[in-house]
């Protein structure tokens, strides 16, 4: 639990840096594919940026204005862990899909409100972060125990 904490801490440290303009240069992300399977039989594929190092992954998506509706970013995680986030410099809303180590969603935390520094935290250990439009989640009907399909993922 306490490593927990500190790895939390750790990336909420390097979120207020990145925002504080420690970024010098905007950072670029690979892209990837994955599907959300949802329990009703939906399958919907996103095209995903991949942030799996800590300077992309304080970068984010902010200062961004717009993304297309099949878009999205993907915060892999380096172990499993419990994840708090924020809005700040980010200008569009966003639901945070958060995913444990199978592919299996944790929880959603849905149309995030763009700027705010209120923490938005994973109800558990996860492995990724997906962040998608704001509202998309509730449109699509992407539930907690849905599964999101990536290599990033140990599929079972």
């Amino acid at each position: 639990m306490a490593a927990a904490i500190i790895r939390t801490f750790t990336l909420v440290l390097l979120l207020v840096a990145a925002g504080q303009g420690s970024l010098s240069a905007a950072e670029t992300f690979r892209t990837d594919r994955l599907t959300i399977e949802t329990a009703s039989g939906g399958k919907y594929p996103f095209s995903v940026e991949i942030a799996e190092s800590p300077r992309q992954m304080a970068q984010g998506l902010m200062f961004r204005e717009t993304m297309a509706p099949d878009a999205g970013m993907l915060f892999v995680l380096p172990q499993l862990q419990t994840m708090s986030m924020w809005m700040k410099n980010t200008f569009i809303p966003l639901d945070m899909v958060f995913i444990g180590p199978e592919g299996r969603i944790v929880n959603i935390h849905e149309n995030a409100v763009p700027q705010s520094l209120d923490t938005i935290s994973s109800a558990g250990q996860v492995k990724g972060v997906l962040e998608i439009n704001g509202g998309m989640a509730a449109r699509l009907g992407i539930r907690a125990g849905d599964r999101v399909v990536h290599p990033a993922f140990q599929q079972q």
